[in-house]
């Protein structure tokens, strides 16, 4: 009797699947006659119709990622204009590191969101070296004085806490969406809402093409960020993390603390906040991945792959500019 039950359920299942399937390709078959939405959409948006070949335009769990020729930005801002958001972006500008504000600043106001409300929130240990730039309509900065430390490490460790904290103590009901970047950098393209998503990270520029057994996470079972050979998706770049920001505050939380108990262990991960994300990431899939072209390197050299470097890392004296080797 049972078994009969099963056999009738599955046959009902069936049924309504196909009738439920029927009546949305039908939908999409009359929208797409009645205006081309679902085919431009699809094209420009995921490239999966006629979009970039030769690279990996969407995840095993079919998020996109995103590079030119996969999205249509006139397309995207007609969506998300009209939501009139508001995008937090903060950058740890700590000991010399401030000396990068001013390209980074000026370069944002030229390719970063524009047409959006976006509010900077720079933390540093000297606001009074903070550069006095032009910003444009509905643009904004904080300064936010946070004591520097004697080991660069330890800078990139407190970055996870320091935004939990901002997120809650200011930006849960300020603002939508959040990008931390860093500030050694600057944009060269556009980047705008087409990097919008629930939880964002970018691939790191010098492991896109590496094996995954290559990749630089933390291997050590002592630590809270390790993951075991075999294990992984993509190496992901701790420069550039954003999204909404319940869910930014959901994953650097998490990061934070792990960081904590590595620290009651005696144990530090291979690459700081960037391990810790990269494990966060593995368990909790991005919603949306960015190519290396919204993280590239100024000492790489442009790959027939990047059609655009949008966002960069400038070439700087690692052992001139950290307050330690």
């Amino acid at each position: 009797m049972r078994l009969l039950q099963n056999s009738y359920l599955a046959f009902l299942t069936l049924v309504f699947g196909c009738v439920y399937l029927g009546y949305t390709l039908a939908w999409f078959r009359y929208a797409g006659r009645r205006s081309g939405f679902i085919h431009r959409f699809l094209k420009k948006q995921f490239g999966i119709l006629n979009g970039r070949t030769g690279v990996v335009t969407v995840t095993p769990w079919l998020a996109p990622v995103v590079w030119e020729d996969t999205f249509d930005t006139t397309l995207i801002d007609a969506i998300y204009k009209t939501q009139n958001i508001t995008i937090a972006t903060t950058v740890f500008a700590l000991g010399k590191y401030v000396r990068f504000l001013k390209d980074f600043l000026e370069s944002a106001e030229k390719h970063y969101m524009q047409g959006y409300h976006v509010h900077y929130y720079i933390f540093t240990d000297q606001p009074e070296a903070v550069p006095m730039v032009t910003l444009g309509a509905n643009r904004s900065l904080t300064t936010l004085k946070i004591p520097s430390s004697n080991r660069w490490q330890d800078i990139s460790l407190g970055r996870m806490e320091k935004l939990e904290k901002l997120i809650e103590n200011r930006l849960a009901n300020e603002v939508d969406y959040i990008f931390s970047l860093d500030v050694d950098s600057k944009f060269y393209g556009h980047w705008g809402a087409e990097t919008l998503g629930d939880i964002v990270a970018v691939i790191h520029p010098g492991y896109y093409s590496t094996a995954c057994d290559e990749f630089p996470y933390e291997r050590r079972p002592e630590s809270q960020a390790y993951i075991p050979y075999g294990d992984g998706d993509y190496y992901y770049g701790g420069a550039v993390i954003g999204g909404l920001v319940k869910e930014v505050h959901k994953a650097v939380k998490t990061c934070r603390k792990q960081l904590d108990v590595d620290k009651a262990n005696s144990i530090e991960a291979a690459w700081q906040e960037e391990s810790h994300l990269n494990r966060y990431f593995l368990y909790n899939k991005p919603t949306k991945v960015l190519s290396p072209e919204y993280l590239w390197q100024d000492s790489k050299s442009q790959t027939d792959d990047i059609k655009i470097i949008r966002f960069s890392q400038v070439i700087k004296n690692n052992e001139e500019v950290r307050p330690n080797p």
